[in-house]
């Protein structure tokens, strides 16, 4: 029989409650490209359409291992926000600028 998961949570040491909302905060912060668009509960044909191209160029844009940094700003974009990269160094987490920019626009 499933079980409700208020249920379950219920049942939860309060240690175990908060190493499962650590893990979940872990999660929701690092996310492949594909499970962000399916957390903004958009579909891969209506990203394309933001995106102007065809469902199967999304499929095989979210597979891809390496792509260029402006292309994952127009993707992101397409989904509502903005691109942000940052250098997490052992003294200092430094953003980085204009990366993925057009010439112009620096």
């Amino acid at each position: 029989m499933a079980r409700n998961f208020k249920e379950l949570r219920a049942k939860m040491t309060p240690r175990a409650k908060a190493l499962s909302e650590q893990l979940y905060r872990q999660h929701r912060a690092e996310m492949a490209l594909a499970e962000l668009r399916e957390a903004l509960e958009l579909t891969q044909a209506e990203l394309a359409e933001s995106l102007d191209v065809s469902q199967e160029a999304v499929s095989r844009l979210e597979r891809r291992q390496d792509m260029l940094i402006s292309t994952l700003r127009h993707v992101v974009e397409a989904m509502g926000g903005h691109l942000e990269i940052r250098a997490v160094l052992p003294k200092a987490t430094i953003t980085l600028t204009r990366l993925g920019e057009p010439a112009d626009a620096r």
